[in-house]
């Protein structure tokens, strides 16, 4: 069977298909109960620097630049490697999803990273 990486906001409710649910904000989404929620993994490390994130600010405008940076952030950063192996892993056994809670299904930071973490694993299987 092949699993998916998917996309999900936090605020959604949970369900059997999401398979691994891992949080991917830097911070912790507003008015989400840690107890409520049916998280398996917070990798805040992987969200965009807080500088980046400022300078973003969910503006559709910016978004390819911000697409950009982000790429170059997660290129560079010498424990994202680590992550993506574990998120590679965690698809040779079922679904993830990750979790974000910006408003913009589209222009957001897990939508890029979602698509980079999928380019790593099929780079290095």
């Amino acid at each position: 069977m092949v699993y998916q990486l998917k996309l999900k906001r936090i605020y959604e409710p949970p369900v059997r298909e999401d398979g691994k649910r891992i949080l991917v904000d830097r911070l912790w989404p507003r008015g989400v109960k840690k107890e409520q929620t049916r998280l398996d993994e917070w990798m805040k490390e992987v969200a965009p620097s807080p500088e980046l994130r400022r300078w973003f600010g969910h503006r559709p405008d910016r978004f390819e630049k911000f697409r950009v940076l982000y790429r170059k952030e997660l290129a560079t950063d010498p424990g994202c490697r680590q992550w993506v192996d574990r998120i590679c892993r965690y698809l040779q056994e079922d679904h993830v999803t990750l979790l974000y809670a910006a408003k913009d299904p589209i222009h957001n930071h897990a939508a890029v990273l979602r698509e980079w973490v999928k380019n790593q694993c099929l780079d290095n299987p």
